[in-house]
């Protein structure tokens, strides 16, 4: 009876030890989404329960076959603990567990071997039964719960990236308006559209005081046509103008270090300050050498003039670049052969483009608040008729060929002469395309490549024209002209007579002040 209140005590303590924990765990549960994670836990612990009691249950009929030994419960704790058996007296000497056999062993696993195999335990072989029956159940349960577990991991890793991709640059479009801190705007498209009304009847007031510097945009260097037309406009004018020689597959920053150092040979070479006009991502470099060289470009720069620039970025370089988005890692594998493979570029003239990057360089150089600033955004056209419009942006230099011999006199002539012959490509129908994928899903106006939104620059002065203009229509020709609408020479003419009175605007101002 001894023996059955002790170890009744013993198994009392036991249960005692661990209410706190199953308490805790029943009160504090993880939550609903580790759901498998609790059952396997509350599994472990009943199974660890259940083996304690079968093997206290085996240790107490061992001992009471025995008769020769009382196991007090706190000998009993302190065997499972130490490691050796005492009496219950409290003295610290071993005791010997059977006199005809010899010492028995003190580790915990012989004691339990040893009692398996005395012929008085009748709980000895349905114990190793009913453990490896249990152990069978929980191998196939604990497999589905990894599998369930994995499984679902990746049908959230799925829903996720569905969930970016659809969501895009819905909440990065017009960050700049919605940035608190960025100077206020100003409209200046109505006296815009009267000098470019004044332009058109002749009248050109563009002073020859300063050196016009053209900043060609992305994969320019691959259109010879880029901004020639107006270059020669302004040459037969008698203004000094140029082209920035630039590699426009290049970082932001490179091509910032580039302009600066241009700016600089052109101001000591011709002792005039330096009117910029950059279209798309040359106004974004020109405007990254102003925000980091100010200090030395302060008195070489009169102005500049953003042409469709996504200054706050761009919801088409975005879109191809986001990272965790359905096949964003091909996507950019595909970029990357395109523009560093094929064409020897820098992927992170693309990169630069982005949301991201944008936010990171204006917050860190933000645009000095001296310098006279326009901005301009159009919106592309997106009627159906818009799909057979074909821009030049080349052409190609055919040799003589005097061996030829025509019928035709006329035909002979031209053999026997250079000739050139236009390369034409469907821009404006890739850009009205474009557009109207911006205009359906996400609901903004745009050029094709830049919303009306990212194109305004905090501080400037905006121009909005009334005529619909793709992005590419500012630097290349297109084959339909219409007489009756101003043509993109008189356009940017117009965008750098504003610019000079905003120059001289800003002057008279800081001499008031």
């Amino acid at each position: 009876m001894g023996d059955l209140h002790n170890n009744g005590g013993f198994a009392e303590n036991q249960l005692s030890v661990h209410q706190g924990s199953l308490l805790d765990f029943l009160l504090f549960s993880s939550p609903m989404d580790d759901i498998f994670t609790c059952i396997l836990s509350w599994t472990s612990y009943l199974r660890r329960r259940f083996i304690d009691f079968v093997e206290n249950l085996v240790v107490q009929d061992v001992y009471r076959s025995k008769g020769s030994v009382s196991v007090s419960s706190t000998s009993y704790t302190e065997y499972f603990n130490s490691g050796t058996c005492q009496t219950s007296s409290g003295q610290g000497e071993e005791f010997l567990a059977n006199t005809d056999s010899g010492i028995v062993n003190t580790n915990r696993s012989m004691q339990l071997r040893q009692a398996l195999l005395l012929p008085g335990c009748r709980l000895a072989f349905p114990f190793l039964a009913l453990r490896l029956a249990w152990s069978s159940i929980l191998v196939p349960w604990r497999f589905a719960f990894c599998y369930v577990k994995r499984t679902q991991a990746q049908v959230y890793s799925i829903i996720s990236r569905m969930e970016r991709t659809l969501r895009g640059s819905s909440d990065d479009i017009g960050w700049l308006q919605r940035t608190p801190g960025m100077a206020p705007v100003e409209d200046g498209t109505a006296r815009f559209l009267e000098l470019l009304e004044a332009i058109r009847n002749g009248e050109h007031t563009l002073p020859n005081s300063f050196v016009y510097l053209f900043v060609p945009g992305l994969f320019s260097n691959h259109g010879p046509l880029y901004f020639v037309a107006t270059k020669k406009f302004f040459s037969k004018m008698g203004l000094t103008c140029h082209i920035a020689k630039i590699h426009s597959e290049a970082s932001v920053e490179h091509n910032a270090w580039e302009l600066k150092q241009y700016i600089e040979e052109l101001y000591w070479g011709s002792g005039k300050r330096v009117m910029l006009l950059g279209h798309s991502k040359g106004g974004v470099d020109s405007a990254a050498a102003l925000s980091i060289y100010w200090s030395e470009l302060e008195h070489k720069v009169a102005g500049l003039a953003l042409v469709q620039s996504p200054y706050g970025g761009s919801p088409i370089a975005s879109d191809t670049l986001r990272e965790g988005q359905i096949a964003d890692k091909e996507t950019r594998r595909i970029f990357e052969l395109l523009i560093c493979k094929t064409i020897k570029g820098d992927m992170r003239a693309l990169e630069d483009l982005t949301y991201e990057k944008r936010k990171e360089f204006i917050m860190k150089h933000k645009l000095p608040e001296g310098v006279p600033l326009i901005s301009f955004s159009s919106e592309a056209k997106v009627a159906p008729g818009v799909l057979a419009t074909m821009t030049q942006i080349a052409h190609a230099e055919l040799p003589r060929l005097p061996f030829l011999k025509f019928r035709n006199s006329e035909f002979d002539d031209v053999s026997q002469l250079g000739h050139q012959v236009p390369i034409v490509i469907p821009v404006s129908a890739a850009m009205a395309l474009c557009a109207l994928h911006l205009l359906l899903r996400y609901g903004e106006k745009s050029d094709g490549l830049v919303t009306c939104r990212d194109a305004e620059v905090p501080g400037s002065v905006i121009v909005r024209p009334e005529q619909k203009l793709d992005h590419a229509w500012m630097v290349y020709s297109s084959k339909k002209k219409n007489p009756n609408e101003p043509d993109a020479t008189e356009m940017c003419e117009a965008i750098l007579t504003l610019l000079v009175e905003l120059g001289k605007r800003k002057q008279e101002e800081i001499q008031k002040s």
